[in-house]
């Protein structure tokens, strides 16, 4: 499958997961259920991967972790924010960077419609 086809299966289980939960639960939960829609998809994921920072040649656990990384090849983010802030675009920007990935998503589940906390990044790796 795709980077595209991919991220439109995460997408929609997003979407399903808002659909039947609405807004104003936990990160958390949020977190269980889209897991738990992937499963059922049969889509690969890792969740809460230890992400290790690379300075000067040298690994270091600085404690970060990825939400969820999809089939190897997709970073996921999760908030339950009020809105999307610059800040947390360039976290995840960051997290891509270090770990090579080139798709990453932020969804945010504290919204009216899922469609609206919906934010796709691209990593523009150097070729």
């Amino acid at each position: 499958m795709d980077i595209n086809q991919l991220s439109s299966k995460i997408i929609g289980a997003a979407i399903e997961v808002h659909r039947t939960l609405g807004p104003g639960l936990l990160e958390s939960a949020y977190e269980e259920c889209i897991c738990y829609e992937l499963e059922l998809r049969r889509i690969k994921f890792e969740r809460q991967k230890a992400l290790q920072i690379i300075y000067k040649r040298k690994r270091l656990d600085c404690g970060y972790r990825l939400d969820i990384v999809i089939d190897n090849k997709i970073i996921t983010e999760l908030k339950s924010i009020e809105k999307i802030e610059p800040i947390h675009k360039a976290q995840l920007l960051s997290y891509l960077k270090l770990s090579g990935q080139k798709l990453g998503l932020l969804l945010n589940f504290n919204v009216s419609v899922m469609k609206d906390g919906i934010v796709r990044l691209v990593n523009q790796l150097e070729e």
